[in-house]
């Protein structure tokens, strides 16, 4: 197990490199693409904080074993810690939403761009959108979220666990 300081502290690097895509560099290129790339460091943002609190609970305590993928420590860390650390239901769909973009994306057949929006179409034909007004609302989210969980790690290394 790795230190969750220096996973929380990636998780805030993820999201600077989002935000500052969406606020310095896209403005620049204008470019829709983008947005996915926006999203991906969202993504891990997300996830490596979630994983920090993994950590923190793994150095305090024997916690269940889980693969190493995305999707067990989603379950492990939705069932058995999002509510001890009092992260709401909404925290926990928007994990989840912001992977299954990604996922539809690495999955998807057919992408395209139209005005400030990247489409994508699965193989069975569901579209996923993600568009350029809504990429405030999920890094203001995606902040929120990294900012408890540091929060929380910082507070339990200063209790010395």
């Amino acid at each position: 197990m790795q230190d969750p300081t220096l996973t929380s502290k990636r998780a805030i690097k993820f999201i600077k490199i989002a935000d500052h895509m969406l606020t310095q560099t896209y403005p620049l290129v204008n470019d829709p693409k983008l947005l996915i790339v926006i999203m991906e460091n969202i993504f891990l943002s997300l996830s490596n904080s979630m994983i920090a609190i993994l950590e923190l609970e793994g150095s305090k305590s024997k916690i269940p074993k889980y693969d190493d993928n995305f999707a067990s420590k989603y379950k492990l860390f939705s069932s058995k810690f999002s509510k001890k650390y009092e992260f709401s239901d909404g925290d926990i769909f928007f994990i989840n939403d912001v992977f299954q973009i990604i996922e539809d994306h690495k999955k998807s057949p057919v992408e395209f761009v139209r005005k400030d929006t990247f489409v994508i179409c699965s193989q069975n034909y569901r579209i996923s959108t993600i568009r350029l007004k809504d990429m405030s609302d999920f890094i203001k989210k995606a902040k929120t979220f990294i900012n408890k969980v540091d929060g929380i790690i910082d507070k339990s290394m200063r209790k010395g666990q």
